[in-house]
Protein backbone atom coordinates (compact mmCIF):
# COMPACT_ATOMS: atom_id res chain seq x y z
CA UNK A 1 0.00 0.00 0.00
CA UNK A 2 1.79 3.14 -1.59
CA UNK A 3 0.56 6.86 -0.95
CA UNK A 4 -0.26 8.15 -4.51
CA UNK A 5 2.25 11.65 -5.54
CA UNK A 6 0.52 14.58 -5.35
CA UNK A 7 0.88 17.75 -7.78
CA UNK A 8 -0.40 21.13 -7.31
CA UNK A 9 -2.79 22.76 -9.56
CA UNK A 10 -4.99 25.76 -9.14
CA UNK A 11 -7.34 25.03 -12.07
CA UNK A 12 -10.64 23.02 -12.06
CA UNK A 13 -10.46 20.33 -14.24
CA UNK A 14 -25.42 13.23 -17.30
CA UNK A 15 -27.23 12.00 -14.70
CA UNK A 16 -26.45 9.06 -13.08
CA UNK A 17 -28.96 5.96 -13.47
CA UNK A 18 -29.85 4.82 -9.95
CA UNK A 19 -31.43 1.27 -9.03
CA UNK A 20 -31.22 0.85 -4.95
CA UNK A 21 -31.81 3.34 -2.14
CA UNK A 22 -29.23 5.83 -1.70
CA UNK A 23 -30.25 8.74 -4.44
CA UNK A 24 -32.31 12.01 -3.19
CA UNK A 25 -33.86 12.76 -6.14
CA UNK A 26 -34.22 15.91 -7.65
CA UNK A 27 -37.32 18.26 -7.11
CA UNK A 28 -36.91 19.99 -10.40
CA UNK A 29 -35.21 19.04 -13.65
CA UNK A 30 -31.54 20.59 -14.05
CA UNK A 31 -31.46 24.03 -14.98
CA UNK A 32 -31.34 24.26 -18.74
CA UNK A 33 -28.72 27.06 -18.91
CA UNK A 34 -25.93 25.29 -16.97
CA UNK A 35 -23.76 23.13 -18.24
CA UNK A 36 -23.32 19.23 -16.87
CA UNK A 37 -19.87 17.38 -17.42
CA UNK A 38 -21.36 13.55 -17.09
CA UNK A 39 -17.65 12.73 -16.06
CA UNK A 40 -17.67 15.11 -12.82
CA UNK A 41 -18.40 13.90 -10.00
CA UNK A 42 -18.25 15.32 -6.27
CA UNK A 43 -17.01 12.72 -3.45
CA UNK A 44 -17.40 14.45 0.49
CA UNK A 45 -17.43 11.82 3.53
CA UNK A 46 -18.05 12.63 7.29
CA UNK A 47 -20.41 15.46 7.65
CA UNK A 48 -21.87 15.60 10.74
CA UNK A 49 -24.53 17.65 10.69
CA UNK A 50 -26.25 18.57 13.85
CA UNK A 51 -29.50 19.71 13.95
CA UNK A 52 -28.50 23.00 15.46
CA UNK A 53 -26.61 24.67 12.55
CA UNK A 54 -24.64 26.39 15.15
CA UNK A 55 -23.48 23.42 16.45
CA UNK A 56 -19.50 23.64 16.31
CA UNK A 57 -16.69 20.40 17.04
CA UNK A 58 -13.21 20.73 17.43
CA UNK A 59 -13.64 24.26 16.55
CA UNK A 60 -15.55 23.63 13.20
CA UNK A 61 -19.36 24.50 12.59
CA UNK A 62 -19.77 21.40 10.41
CA UNK A 63 -23.09 22.93 8.93
CA UNK A 64 -21.10 26.31 7.97
CA UNK A 65 -18.86 23.82 5.97
CA UNK A 66 -21.15 22.18 4.05
CA UNK A 67 -22.69 25.32 3.03
CA UNK A 68 -19.49 26.44 1.50
CA UNK A 69 -19.28 22.89 -0.58
CA UNK A 70 -22.78 23.02 -1.87
CA UNK A 71 -22.06 26.77 -3.28
CA UNK A 72 -18.80 25.60 -4.84
CA UNK A 73 -20.46 23.17 -6.36
CA UNK A 74 -23.06 25.61 -7.82
CA UNK A 75 -20.21 27.86 -8.62
CA UNK A 76 -18.35 25.43 -11.10
CA UNK A 77 -18.55 26.43 -14.86
CA UNK A 78 -19.91 22.77 -15.32
CA UNK A 79 -22.15 20.77 -12.60
CA UNK A 80 -20.98 17.41 -12.01
CA UNK A 81 -23.31 14.67 -12.52
CA UNK A 82 -24.08 13.76 -8.92
CA UNK A 83 -22.30 14.18 -5.69
CA UNK A 84 -21.55 10.62 -3.25
CA UNK A 85 -21.86 11.56 0.58
CA UNK A 86 -19.84 7.90 2.32
CA UNK A 87 -21.19 8.46 5.54
CA UNK A 88 -21.28 10.32 8.84
CA UNK A 89 -23.93 12.54 7.51
CA UNK A 90 -25.16 13.18 10.96
CA UNK A 91 -23.11 14.95 13.84
CA UNK A 92 -22.97 11.60 16.11
CA UNK A 93 -25.82 8.97 16.99
CA UNK A 94 -28.22 9.88 13.66
CA UNK A 95 -31.01 11.93 15.49
CA UNK A 96 -34.00 12.92 13.52
CA UNK A 97 -33.56 16.69 13.81
CA UNK A 98 -29.84 16.26 12.76
CA UNK A 99 -31.12 14.55 8.77
CA UNK A 100 -34.03 17.46 8.79
CA UNK A 101 -31.31 19.99 8.63
CA UNK A 102 -29.28 18.00 6.10
CA UNK A 103 -31.96 17.95 3.73
CA UNK A 104 -32.14 22.13 4.51
CA UNK A 105 -28.42 22.19 3.56
CA UNK A 106 -28.48 19.91 0.85
CA UNK A 107 -31.47 21.49 -0.65
CA UNK A 108 -29.95 23.88 -3.14
CA UNK A 109 -28.40 20.76 -5.15
CA UNK A 110 -31.86 19.32 -5.28
CA UNK A 111 -33.60 22.17 -6.16
CA UNK A 112 -30.73 22.45 -8.97
CA UNK A 113 -31.79 19.17 -10.25
CA UNK A 114 -27.95 17.59 -9.48
CA UNK A 115 -28.34 14.36 -7.76
CA UNK A 116 -27.26 13.63 -4.68
CA UNK A 117 -26.51 10.02 -3.35
CA UNK A 118 -26.44 8.84 0.84
CA UNK A 119 -24.30 5.95 1.95
CA UNK A 120 -24.75 5.63 5.92
CA UNK A 121 -21.50 5.10 8.49
CA UNK A 122 -21.75 4.20 12.09
CA UNK A 123 -22.75 8.03 13.49
CA UNK A 124 -25.80 7.52 11.32
CA UNK A 125 -29.26 5.98 11.97
CA UNK A 126 -30.74 4.11 9.32
CA UNK A 127 -34.44 4.36 9.84
CA UNK A 128 -34.00 7.99 10.46
CA UNK A 129 -31.93 9.09 7.21
CA UNK A 130 -34.70 7.06 5.46
CA UNK A 131 -37.42 8.98 7.20
CA UNK A 132 -35.74 12.56 6.51
CA UNK A 133 -35.46 11.24 2.96
CA UNK A 134 -38.05 8.57 1.58
CA UNK A 135 -36.81 8.66 -1.74
CA UNK A 136 -34.07 5.91 -0.30
CA UNK A 137 -37.03 3.65 0.08
CA UNK A 138 -38.91 4.26 -2.77
CA UNK A 139 -39.26 0.78 -5.14
CA UNK A 140 -37.60 -2.54 -4.46
CA UNK A 141 -34.82 -2.69 -1.79
CA UNK A 142 -32.31 -4.82 -3.14
CA UNK A 143 -30.96 -5.66 0.02
CA UNK A 144 -33.24 -5.74 3.41
CA UNK A 145 -32.10 -3.12 6.08
CA UNK A 146 -29.29 -1.90 3.73
CA UNK A 147 -29.35 1.61 1.79
CA UNK A 148 -27.52 0.85 -1.51
CA UNK A 149 -27.57 2.13 -4.67
CA UNK A 150 -26.30 1.47 -8.52
CA UNK A 151 -25.75 4.43 -10.50
CA UNK A 152 -24.78 4.21 -13.88
CA UNK A 153 -22.64 7.05 -15.82
CA UNK A 154 -20.94 6.83 -19.59
CA UNK A 155 -17.46 5.64 -18.42
CA UNK A 156 -18.22 3.50 -14.84
CA UNK A 157 -20.31 2.17 -12.64
CA UNK A 158 -20.62 3.02 -8.93
CA UNK A 159 -21.60 0.96 -6.32
CA UNK A 160 -22.67 2.84 -3.09
CA UNK A 161 -22.83 0.38 -0.14
CA UNK A 162 -23.78 0.68 3.41
CA UNK A 163 -21.06 -0.61 6.14
CA UNK A 164 -23.39 0.66 9.07
CA UNK A 165 -23.13 -2.09 11.62
CA UNK A 166 -24.63 -0.51 14.95
CA UNK A 167 -25.09 3.17 15.30
CA UNK A 168 -21.83 4.98 17.43
CA UNK A 169 -19.91 1.36 17.28
CA UNK A 170 -17.30 2.69 15.54
CA UNK A 171 -16.48 -0.60 12.92
CA UNK A 172 -18.75 -1.07 10.03
CA UNK A 173 -19.69 -4.42 8.13
CA UNK A 174 -20.92 -5.22 4.92
CA UNK A 175 -22.56 -8.74 5.55
CA UNK A 176 -22.91 -11.84 3.47
CA UNK A 177 -26.33 -10.51 1.60
CA UNK A 178 -24.64 -6.66 0.95
CA UNK A 179 -21.79 -8.71 -0.46
CA UNK A 180 -23.70 -11.12 -2.63
CA UNK A 181 -25.44 -8.50 -4.27
CA UNK A 182 -22.46 -6.58 -4.81
CA UNK A 183 -21.07 -9.88 -6.17
CA UNK A 184 -24.17 -10.16 -8.69
CA UNK A 185 -24.18 -6.73 -9.20
CA UNK A 186 -20.58 -6.89 -10.65
CA UNK A 187 -21.11 -9.75 -12.75
CA UNK A 188 -24.07 -7.79 -14.33
CA UNK A 189 -22.45 -4.87 -15.04
CA UNK A 190 -18.58 -5.92 -15.65
CA UNK A 191 -18.52 -3.94 -19.20
CA UNK A 192 -17.64 -0.60 -17.49
CA UNK A 193 -15.64 0.14 -14.97
CA UNK A 194 -16.96 -0.48 -11.28
CA UNK A 195 -16.25 2.16 -8.25
CA UNK A 196 -17.00 0.84 -4.96
CA UNK A 197 -18.07 3.49 -2.61
CA UNK A 198 -18.71 2.93 1.54
CA UNK A 199 -18.13 4.92 4.69
CA UNK A 200 -15.47 2.70 6.72
CA UNK A 201 -11.63 2.74 5.93
CA UNK A 202 -10.55 -0.38 4.40
CA UNK A 203 -7.01 0.44 5.79
CA UNK A 204 -6.30 -2.91 7.91
CA UNK A 205 -3.96 -0.58 10.27
CA UNK A 206 -6.86 0.69 11.28
CA UNK A 207 -7.86 -2.28 12.98
CA UNK A 208 -10.63 -1.88 15.31
CA UNK A 209 -11.94 0.91 13.68
CA UNK A 210 -12.08 -0.26 10.14
CA UNK A 211 -14.43 -2.64 7.91
CA UNK A 212 -14.43 -5.84 9.55
CA UNK A 213 -14.95 -7.80 6.58
CA UNK A 214 -12.60 -5.83 4.70
CA UNK A 215 -11.26 -9.37 3.84
CA UNK A 216 -13.75 -10.68 2.08
CA UNK A 217 -14.55 -7.52 -0.06
CA UNK A 218 -11.33 -7.36 -0.89
CA UNK A 219 -11.08 -10.92 -2.37
CA UNK A 220 -14.20 -10.36 -4.27
CA UNK A 221 -13.14 -6.82 -5.94
CA UNK A 222 -10.17 -8.53 -6.55
CA UNK A 223 -11.37 -11.37 -8.59
CA UNK A 224 -13.30 -8.96 -10.51
CA UNK A 225 -10.37 -6.99 -13.06
CA UNK A 226 -13.57 -4.66 -13.58
CA UNK A 227 -13.29 -3.01 -9.93
CA UNK A 228 -10.95 -0.42 -10.29
CA UNK A 229 -11.44 1.45 -7.29
CA UNK A 230 -13.17 1.98 -3.61
CA UNK A 231 -13.93 5.08 -2.22
CA UNK A 232 -14.70 5.62 1.69
CA UNK A 233 -14.29 8.27 4.44
CA UNK A 234 -14.59 7.06 8.04
CA UNK A 235 -10.71 8.00 9.44
CA UNK A 236 -10.52 11.97 8.49
CA UNK A 237 -7.73 11.80 6.44
CA UNK A 238 -7.12 12.41 2.82
CA UNK A 239 -5.06 9.91 1.39
CA UNK A 240 -4.43 7.67 -1.87
CA UNK A 241 -3.21 4.11 -2.15
CA UNK A 242 -3.11 1.11 -4.13
CA UNK A 243 -3.76 -1.89 -3.32
CA UNK A 244 -1.60 -5.11 -4.47
CA UNK A 245 -4.08 -5.87 -6.81
CA UNK A 246 -3.88 -2.38 -8.48
CA UNK A 247 -7.28 -1.67 -6.97
CA UNK A 248 -7.12 2.20 -6.32
CA UNK A 249 -7.79 3.00 -2.22
CA UNK A 250 -9.70 6.30 -1.98
CA UNK A 251 -9.85 8.11 2.05
CA UNK A 252 -11.64 10.90 1.23
CA UNK A 253 -11.12 14.18 3.54
CA UNK A 254 -13.97 15.11 6.60
CA UNK A 255 -16.24 17.87 5.10
CA UNK A 256 -16.26 18.32 8.76
CA UNK A 257 -13.53 18.48 11.38
CA UNK A 258 -10.14 16.61 11.37
CA UNK A 259 -8.30 14.81 13.98
CA UNK A 260 -5.22 15.88 13.21
CA UNK A 261 -3.88 19.57 13.20
CA UNK A 262 -2.73 20.50 9.74
CA UNK A 263 -4.94 17.91 7.69
CA UNK A 264 -7.46 18.95 4.83
CA UNK A 265 -10.72 19.59 5.44
CA UNK A 266 -12.94 19.20 2.08
CA UNK A 267 -14.46 17.21 -0.98
CA UNK A 268 -12.93 15.67 -3.71
CA UNK A 269 -13.83 16.78 -6.98
CA UNK A 270 -13.75 13.87 -9.40
CA UNK A 271 -13.23 13.34 -12.90
CA UNK A 272 -13.70 10.01 -15.02
CA UNK A 273 -11.52 9.64 -18.01
CA UNK A 274 -11.57 6.50 -20.50
CA UNK A 275 -8.60 4.51 -18.12
CA UNK A 276 -8.69 6.15 -15.38
CA UNK A 277 -9.82 8.89 -12.71
CA UNK A 278 -8.19 12.39 -11.89
CA UNK A 279 -8.74 13.84 -8.05
CA UNK A 280 -9.00 17.19 -7.49
CA UNK A 281 -8.64 18.07 -3.54
CA UNK A 282 -10.59 21.08 -2.82
CA UNK A 283 -9.95 22.22 1.00
CA UNK A 284 -12.76 24.22 2.76
CA UNK A 285 -9.63 26.15 3.83
CA UNK A 286 -8.67 27.50 0.37
CA UNK A 287 -5.08 28.78 2.12
CA UNK A 288 -3.97 25.19 2.83
CA UNK A 289 -1.43 24.03 0.99
CA UNK A 290 -2.87 20.80 -0.43
CA UNK A 291 -5.78 23.13 -1.83
CA UNK A 292 -5.89 22.02 -5.28
CA UNK A 293 -3.95 19.42 -4.88
CA UNK A 294 -4.46 16.82 -8.19
CA UNK A 295 -3.82 13.30 -7.81
CA UNK A 296 -4.32 11.25 -11.34
CA UNK A 297 -5.02 7.15 -11.14
CA UNK A 298 -4.56 4.58 -13.97
CA UNK A 299 -6.72 2.00 -13.57
CA UNK A 300 -6.01 -1.77 -13.48
CA UNK A 301 -5.90 -3.40 -16.11
CA UNK A 302 -8.67 -6.45 -17.18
Amino acid sequence: MHPARLRSRREFLRDGLLAGAGLVTAAVSRAASHATDPHSWALLADLHIAADRATAQRGIVMAAHLEQVVRELLALPRWPAGAILAGDLALNSGQAGDYVALRELLEPLRAAGLPVHLAPGNHDHRERLRAAFPEMAQGPQPVADRCVGFVASARANWFVLDSLDKTLVSPGRLGEAQLSWLAQMLDAHADKPALVVLHHNLDARNGAFALQDAPVLFALIRARPQVKACVFGHSHVWSVWQDPSGIQCINLPPVAYVFQKGDPAGWVHATLERGGMTLELRCVDHDHPAHGEIVRLLWRRG
